[in-house]
């Protein structure tokens, strides 16, 4: 294992994400922050508990895990395209790295920094709402497992991606719509029974379940499903990165 190169992905990475501090951490802080004081200060206060949990509580889990899947997906995507667009790919193909060491240093690092952006919101909820975790440990273990998953799935966008505006698509267009109707902002418990069936197609309901469940000891779905899917997932985006470097699928050509 070629440690020499993770380590100077990984710091190349993370020193990008600091020389744009504003871009990377501030902006989406301070996005979700707003969330905190509309639905969590101002509605959440007329309205009532959700499991015998106020509403401005019961949204954390929802509103840190939606910050997490697109700035997992962003972070990664832009991470690779970024070398492609440039041409500078080829001499990383062509140096002595293999590609579980190119994908360990560019998701190591997307995931590094969704999980101190996750960290950094839950910090800042504290400001507006408060709140308790009763599982600390599978707190972290959801919110580490989801970010290398997503950065992984990220790190597929971008090799996917030929234009900047394709880097966008996936977050904006599909993530961000199954994160807000996957019960960010409430349980599909009170959906009716067949909007209940049809919001379990949804896979993100099964991530903000689990992460809600590790909060406050209550879930929309059984907790080892969701942590089933989130590895099901993981191993699928394994597959897929697999197959992309044996084939040189959106890399050679």
């Amino acid at each position: 294992m070629n440690w020499h190169a993770i380590r100077a992905i990984y710091r190349f990475e993370m020193a990008r994400t600091f020389r744009t501090l504003t871009q990377s951490i501030a902006s989406p802080v301070i996005s979700t922050s707003l969330y905190f004081v509309v639905f969590g200060a101002a509605i959440g206060s007329r309205m009532g508990d959700i499991d015998g949990i106020s509403y401005g509580a019961f949204i954390i889990p929802g509103l840190i895990m939606l910050s997490l899947l697109n700035e997992s997906i962003s972070n990664s995507a832009f991470g690779i395209y970024m070398p492609k667009w440039s041409g500078t790919i080829y001499e990383l193909l062509s140096a002595p790295v293999s590609s579980m060491e190119v994908v360990m240093g560019y998701v190591g690092a997307a995931a590094s920094k969704s999980v101190l952006l996750g960290l950094l919101i839950l910090a800042t909820a504290r400001i507006f709402v408060p709140y308790s975790i009763a599982h600390p440990f599978w707190m972290l273990c959801f919110l580490l497992l989801t970010a290398v998953t997503f950065s992984l799935f990220g790190f597929i966008i971008g090799l996917w991606a030929d234009n900047f505006q394709k880097l966008q698509i996936v977050p904006l267009m599909v993530v961000t719509p199954l994160t807000f109707l996957g019960g960010a902002f409430y349980s599909i418990n009170m959906l009716p029974p067949l909007w209940q069936k049809i919001a379990l197609f949804n896979p993100v309901v099964y991530l903000i379940s689990g992460f809600r469940w590790s909060f406050y000891g209550v879930a929309d779905v059984n907790v080892g499903i969701s942590v089933a899917a989130i590895l099901g997932f993981l191993a699928l985006c394994l597959t897929a990165i697999w197959w992309i470097f044996r084939t040189g699928w959106k890399l050679k050509a």
